[in-house]
Protein backbone atom coordinates (compact mmCIF):
# COMPACT_ATOMS: atom_id res chain seq x y z
CA UNK A 1 0.00 0.00 0.00
CA UNK A 2 1.32 3.43 -0.94
CA UNK A 3 1.65 5.76 2.09
CA UNK A 4 1.32 9.41 1.14
CA UNK A 5 1.45 11.12 4.54
CA UNK A 6 4.60 11.52 6.64
CA UNK A 7 3.94 12.01 10.39
CA UNK A 8 5.30 15.31 11.66
CA UNK A 9 7.47 15.83 14.75
CA UNK A 10 7.63 12.05 15.09
CA UNK A 11 10.86 11.78 17.08
CA UNK A 12 9.75 14.58 19.38
CA UNK A 13 6.43 12.80 20.02
CA UNK A 14 8.16 9.50 20.74
CA UNK A 15 10.50 11.20 23.21
CA UNK A 16 8.10 13.55 24.99
CA UNK A 17 5.04 11.31 25.23
CA UNK A 18 6.77 8.07 26.16
CA UNK A 19 8.44 6.09 27.60
CA UNK A 20 7.14 2.63 28.30
CA UNK A 21 8.78 2.57 31.72
CA UNK A 22 6.78 5.61 32.83
CA UNK A 23 3.45 3.77 32.79
CA UNK A 24 1.98 0.51 34.04
CA UNK A 25 1.86 -2.87 32.37
CA UNK A 26 0.54 -2.72 28.81
CA UNK A 27 0.01 1.05 28.66
CA UNK A 28 -2.70 2.46 26.42
CA UNK A 29 -2.36 5.29 23.92
CA UNK A 30 -5.23 7.00 22.10
CA UNK A 31 -4.29 8.41 18.72
CA UNK A 32 -7.10 10.94 18.39
CA UNK A 33 -6.42 11.70 14.72
CA UNK A 34 -5.25 8.39 13.29
CA UNK A 35 -5.07 9.28 9.59
CA UNK A 36 -2.92 6.75 7.76
CA UNK A 37 -1.49 5.62 11.09
CA UNK A 38 2.03 7.05 10.88
CA UNK A 39 2.41 8.06 14.51
CA UNK A 40 0.70 4.89 15.75
CA UNK A 41 2.88 2.66 13.58
CA UNK A 42 6.05 4.10 15.07
CA UNK A 43 4.80 4.06 18.67
CA UNK A 44 3.81 0.40 18.34
CA UNK A 45 7.18 -0.39 16.79
CA UNK A 46 9.20 1.32 19.51
CA UNK A 47 7.17 0.21 22.53
CA UNK A 48 6.30 -3.53 22.29
CA UNK A 49 3.90 -3.57 25.25
CA UNK A 50 1.91 -0.52 24.11
CA UNK A 51 -1.69 -0.83 22.92
CA UNK A 52 -3.29 1.92 20.80
CA UNK A 53 -6.85 2.95 20.04
CA UNK A 54 -7.01 5.01 16.84
CA UNK A 55 -9.85 7.47 16.23
CA UNK A 56 -10.84 8.90 12.85
CA UNK A 57 -14.05 10.35 11.42
CA UNK A 58 -13.08 9.34 7.88
CA UNK A 59 -13.81 5.67 7.26
CA UNK A 60 -11.86 5.72 3.98
CA UNK A 61 -8.55 6.77 5.47
CA UNK A 62 -9.16 4.56 8.51
CA UNK A 63 -9.42 1.56 6.22
CA UNK A 64 -5.95 2.40 4.90
CA UNK A 65 -4.66 2.63 8.49
CA UNK A 66 -6.19 -0.74 9.37
CA UNK A 67 -4.33 -2.35 6.48
CA UNK A 68 -1.06 -0.66 7.41
CA UNK A 69 -1.32 -1.48 11.13
CA UNK A 70 -2.59 -5.05 10.73
CA UNK A 71 0.96 -6.31 11.42
CA UNK A 72 0.45 -5.32 15.07
CA UNK A 73 -2.60 -7.53 15.49
CA UNK A 74 -4.58 -7.15 18.69
CA UNK A 75 -2.38 -4.32 19.98
CA UNK A 76 -4.20 -1.92 17.60
CA UNK A 77 -7.86 -0.99 18.00
CA UNK A 78 -10.12 1.40 16.09
CA UNK A 79 -13.00 3.85 16.57
CA UNK A 80 -14.74 5.43 13.58
CA UNK A 81 -16.12 8.83 14.60
CA UNK A 82 -15.25 12.36 15.65
CA UNK A 83 -12.80 12.64 18.52
CA UNK A 84 -14.99 15.15 20.37
CA UNK A 85 -17.86 12.64 20.41
CA UNK A 86 -15.55 9.89 21.63
CA UNK A 87 -14.17 11.91 24.54
CA UNK A 88 -17.55 13.44 25.46
CA UNK A 89 -18.93 9.90 25.91
CA UNK A 90 -15.82 8.45 27.59
CA UNK A 91 -15.62 5.81 29.05
CA UNK A 92 -18.78 4.34 27.48
CA UNK A 93 -17.29 5.08 24.03
CA UNK A 94 -14.64 2.43 24.77
CA UNK A 95 -17.26 -0.32 24.68
CA UNK A 96 -16.67 -2.72 21.83
CA UNK A 97 -13.15 -1.45 21.20
CA UNK A 98 -11.51 -4.65 22.40
CA UNK A 99 -9.81 -2.85 25.29
CA UNK A 100 -10.48 -4.06 28.82
CA UNK A 101 -13.29 -2.31 30.66
CA UNK A 102 -12.18 0.57 32.89
CA UNK A 103 -8.87 1.05 31.10
CA UNK A 104 -7.76 4.69 30.82
CA UNK A 105 -5.14 6.00 28.42
CA UNK A 106 -1.61 6.84 29.53
CA UNK A 107 -0.91 8.78 26.33
CA UNK A 108 -3.21 10.90 24.16
CA UNK A 109 -2.04 12.46 20.91
CA UNK A 110 -3.83 14.95 18.68
CA UNK A 111 -2.30 15.76 15.27
CA UNK A 112 -4.63 18.48 14.04
CA UNK A 113 -3.21 18.70 10.54
CA UNK A 114 -5.11 17.40 7.53
CA UNK A 115 -3.47 14.31 6.08
CA UNK A 116 -1.68 14.62 2.75
CA UNK A 117 -3.95 11.75 1.71
CA UNK A 118 -6.91 14.14 1.77
CA UNK A 119 -5.14 16.63 -0.46
CA UNK A 120 -3.73 14.08 -2.89
CA UNK A 121 -6.08 11.09 -2.94
CA UNK A 122 -9.50 11.85 -1.44
CA UNK A 123 -10.93 13.76 -4.44
CA UNK A 124 -12.93 16.01 -2.12
CA UNK A 125 -11.58 19.40 -3.15
CA UNK A 126 -9.14 20.00 -0.30
CA UNK A 127 -6.52 21.12 -2.81
CA UNK A 128 -6.85 23.66 -5.60
CA UNK A 129 -4.13 21.83 -7.53
CA UNK A 130 -6.77 19.43 -8.88
CA UNK A 131 -10.18 19.92 -10.47
CA UNK A 132 -12.32 18.17 -7.86
CA UNK A 133 -15.79 18.45 -6.39
CA UNK A 134 -15.77 21.20 -3.76
CA UNK A 135 -16.60 19.15 -0.67
CA UNK A 136 -13.85 19.20 2.03
CA UNK A 137 -15.84 17.11 4.53
CA UNK A 138 -13.80 14.55 6.44
CA UNK A 139 -17.03 12.62 6.86
CA UNK A 140 -18.80 12.96 3.53
CA UNK A 141 -22.09 11.70 4.96
CA UNK A 142 -22.83 14.60 7.27
CA UNK A 143 -22.95 18.38 7.40
CA UNK A 144 -22.60 21.11 4.80
CA UNK A 145 -19.95 20.90 2.11
CA UNK A 146 -17.59 23.68 1.09
CA UNK A 147 -19.73 24.19 -2.02
CA UNK A 148 -22.77 24.75 0.19
CA UNK A 149 -20.98 27.51 2.09
CA UNK A 150 -19.52 29.13 -1.03
CA UNK A 151 -22.85 29.21 -2.81
CA UNK A 152 -25.27 29.93 0.01
CA UNK A 153 -23.63 32.24 2.57
CA UNK A 154 -24.23 35.96 2.27
CA UNK A 155 -21.30 38.08 1.13
CA UNK A 156 -20.82 39.46 4.64
CA UNK A 157 -20.86 36.05 6.34
CA UNK A 158 -18.55 34.58 3.73
CA UNK A 159 -16.08 37.43 4.15
CA UNK A 160 -16.19 37.05 7.95
CA UNK A 161 -15.56 33.30 7.65
CA UNK A 162 -12.57 33.78 5.35
CA UNK A 163 -11.11 36.46 7.62
CA UNK A 164 -11.70 34.63 10.91
CA UNK A 165 -10.58 31.13 9.94
CA UNK A 166 -8.15 31.98 7.15
CA UNK A 167 -6.73 35.24 8.53
CA UNK A 168 -7.04 36.50 4.97
CA UNK A 169 -6.63 40.29 4.74
CA UNK A 170 -8.40 40.43 1.36
CA UNK A 171 -11.42 38.48 2.63
CA UNK A 172 -14.00 41.09 1.62
CA UNK A 173 -12.60 41.42 -1.86
CA UNK A 174 -12.56 37.65 -2.30
CA UNK A 175 -16.08 37.21 -0.92
CA UNK A 176 -17.37 39.91 -3.28
CA UNK A 177 -15.83 38.10 -6.25
CA UNK A 178 -17.28 34.74 -5.18
CA UNK A 179 -20.80 36.17 -4.79
CA UNK A 180 -20.52 37.86 -8.18
CA UNK A 181 -19.29 34.66 -9.85
CA UNK A 182 -22.04 32.47 -8.44
CA UNK A 183 -24.66 34.66 -10.11
CA UNK A 184 -23.68 32.77 -13.26
CA UNK A 185 -24.30 29.38 -11.64
CA UNK A 186 -23.15 27.33 -8.67
CA UNK A 187 -19.44 27.09 -7.97
CA UNK A 188 -18.88 23.34 -7.73
CA UNK A 189 -15.17 22.66 -8.23
CA UNK A 190 -11.96 23.46 -6.40
CA UNK A 191 -10.29 24.70 -9.58
CA UNK A 192 -13.17 27.06 -10.34
CA UNK A 193 -13.03 28.58 -6.87
CA UNK A 194 -9.24 28.96 -6.98
CA UNK A 195 -9.48 30.75 -10.32
CA UNK A 196 -12.12 33.16 -8.98
CA UNK A 197 -9.82 34.03 -6.08
CA UNK A 198 -6.79 34.37 -8.38
CA UNK A 199 -8.66 36.81 -10.59
CA UNK A 200 -10.00 38.77 -7.61
CA UNK A 201 -6.71 39.68 -5.95
CA UNK A 202 -4.18 42.29 -7.10
CA UNK A 203 -1.42 41.11 -9.43
CA UNK A 204 1.30 41.56 -6.81
CA UNK A 205 -0.66 39.32 -4.39
CA UNK A 206 -0.66 36.39 -6.78
CA UNK A 207 3.06 35.67 -6.58
CA UNK A 208 3.78 35.62 -2.85
CA UNK A 209 5.02 32.69 -0.77
CA UNK A 210 1.66 30.93 -1.01
CA UNK A 211 -1.09 30.72 -3.61
CA UNK A 212 -3.71 33.45 -3.02
CA UNK A 213 -6.43 30.80 -2.55
CA UNK A 214 -4.58 29.03 0.29
CA UNK A 215 -6.11 30.92 3.21
CA UNK A 216 -9.62 30.82 1.77
CA UNK A 217 -9.41 27.05 1.29
CA UNK A 218 -8.12 26.69 4.86
CA UNK A 219 -11.02 28.76 6.16
CA UNK A 220 -13.60 26.71 4.30
CA UNK A 221 -12.07 23.42 5.49
CA UNK A 222 -12.06 24.60 9.11
CA UNK A 223 -15.67 25.77 8.89
CA UNK A 224 -16.94 22.65 7.11
CA UNK A 225 -15.40 20.31 9.70
CA UNK A 226 -15.98 22.51 12.76
CA UNK A 227 -12.30 22.20 13.60
CA UNK A 228 -11.99 25.13 16.01
CA UNK A 229 -15.47 24.93 17.52
CA UNK A 230 -15.00 21.38 18.72
CA UNK A 231 -11.40 21.69 19.87
CA UNK A 232 -11.60 23.30 23.37
CA UNK A 233 -14.17 20.89 24.82
CA UNK A 234 -12.49 17.94 23.11
CA UNK A 235 -9.15 18.84 24.73
CA UNK A 236 -10.84 19.19 28.12
CA UNK A 237 -12.68 15.88 27.93
CA UNK A 238 -9.57 14.12 26.63
CA UNK A 239 -7.46 15.50 29.48
CA UNK A 240 -9.96 14.19 32.02
CA UNK A 241 -9.94 10.79 30.33
CA UNK A 242 -6.18 10.43 30.96
CA UNK A 243 -4.72 8.43 33.80
CA UNK A 244 -3.09 10.61 36.43
CA UNK A 245 0.55 10.89 35.43
CA UNK A 246 -0.38 10.38 31.79
CA UNK A 247 0.66 12.77 29.03
CA UNK A 248 -1.27 14.58 26.34
CA UNK A 249 0.37 16.06 23.25
CA UNK A 250 -1.21 18.28 20.62
CA UNK A 251 0.28 19.17 17.23
CA UNK A 252 -1.17 22.29 15.61
CA UNK A 253 -0.56 23.88 12.22
CA UNK A 254 -1.90 27.41 12.44
CA UNK A 255 -2.10 30.18 14.99
CA UNK A 256 -5.82 29.83 15.75
CA UNK A 257 -5.45 26.21 16.83
CA UNK A 258 -2.22 26.84 18.69
CA UNK A 259 -3.74 29.72 20.66
CA UNK A 260 -6.56 27.47 21.89
CA UNK A 261 -4.13 24.73 22.97
CA UNK A 262 -1.66 27.16 24.56
CA UNK A 263 -4.33 28.93 26.61
CA UNK A 264 -5.99 25.72 27.78
CA UNK A 265 -2.67 24.14 28.76
CA UNK A 266 -1.68 27.36 30.52
CA UNK A 267 -4.89 27.22 32.55
CA UNK A 268 -4.19 23.60 33.48
CA UNK A 269 -0.74 24.60 34.75
CA UNK A 270 -1.98 27.40 37.00
CA UNK A 271 -2.91 26.92 40.64
CA UNK A 272 -5.96 29.16 40.25
CA UNK A 273 -7.72 30.59 37.19
CA UNK A 274 -10.50 32.45 39.00
CA UNK A 275 -10.85 36.14 38.06
CA UNK A 276 -9.80 38.69 40.72
CA UNK A 277 -13.39 39.68 41.48
CA UNK A 278 -14.31 36.15 42.61
CA UNK A 279 -14.12 36.18 46.42
CA UNK A 280 -13.82 32.41 46.89
CA UNK A 281 -11.89 30.05 44.62
CA UNK A 282 -14.15 27.86 42.53
CA UNK A 283 -11.64 26.24 40.16
CA UNK A 284 -10.02 23.92 42.72
CA UNK A 285 -7.06 26.09 43.65
CA UNK A 286 -4.33 23.71 42.48
CA UNK A 287 -2.47 22.85 39.31
CA UNK A 288 -4.07 20.17 37.20
CA UNK A 289 -1.06 19.56 34.96
CA UNK A 290 2.66 19.97 34.61
CA UNK A 291 3.52 21.77 31.39
CA UNK A 292 6.28 19.72 29.74
CA UNK A 293 6.86 22.12 26.82
CA UNK A 294 7.14 25.71 28.07
CA UNK A 295 7.55 26.76 24.46
CA UNK A 296 6.12 24.84 21.53
CA UNK A 297 8.39 22.27 19.91
CA UNK A 298 8.89 23.02 16.22
CA UNK A 299 10.35 20.86 13.43
CA UNK A 300 14.05 20.93 12.70
CA UNK A 301 15.38 22.44 9.50
CA UNK A 302 16.10 18.92 8.29
CA UNK A 303 12.49 17.80 8.83
CA UNK A 304 11.16 20.84 6.99
CA UNK A 305 13.56 20.13 4.14
CA UNK A 306 12.37 16.55 3.65
CA UNK A 307 8.71 17.10 4.64
CA UNK A 308 7.62 20.64 3.78
CA UNK A 309 4.06 20.31 5.27
CA UNK A 310 5.73 20.15 8.69
CA UNK A 311 7.02 23.74 8.48
CA UNK A 312 4.19 25.28 10.52
CA UNK A 313 3.78 22.43 13.03
CA UNK A 314 3.96 23.05 16.78
CA UNK A 315 3.85 20.43 19.52
CA UNK A 316 2.74 21.13 23.10
CA UNK A 317 2.71 18.49 25.87
CA UNK A 318 1.36 18.33 29.42
CA UNK A 319 1.46 15.68 32.14
CA UNK A 320 -1.75 15.19 34.13
CA UNK A 321 -1.78 15.75 37.88
CA UNK A 322 -5.54 15.63 38.49
CA UNK A 323 -8.85 16.13 36.71
CA UNK A 324 -9.85 19.65 35.67
CA UNK A 325 -13.27 21.24 36.03
CA UNK A 326 -14.78 23.43 33.30
CA UNK A 327 -13.53 26.65 34.88
CA UNK A 328 -10.19 25.77 33.25
CA UNK A 329 -11.83 26.44 29.89
CA UNK A 330 -12.69 30.04 30.72
CA UNK A 331 -10.93 32.49 28.44
CA UNK A 332 -10.09 29.81 25.87
CA UNK A 333 -11.15 30.91 22.38
CA UNK A 334 -13.95 28.94 20.83
CA UNK A 335 -15.48 27.81 24.10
Amino acid sequence: MEIVHTPVLLNECLELLSSEESYGKEPLMIDSTLGEGGHSFNFLSKYPSLNILGLDADSVIQARAKERLSVYGKRMHFFNGWFQDFYAAFPSSMAGSGIEEGKRPDIILFDLGISVFHYEKSERGFSFRYDEKLDMRLNSNEGESAADLVNELSEEKLADLIYLYGEEKLSRRIARAIVSAREGGRIESSKALAQIIWDAVPANYRYGNIHPATRTFQALRIAVNGELKRLPKALHDAFNALNEGGKMGVITFHSLEDRIVKNYFRNLGRACVCPPEVAQCRCGGKKCAEIITRKPVCPTEEEVRVNSPSRSAKLRVVRKICNANEYRLEGVEGY
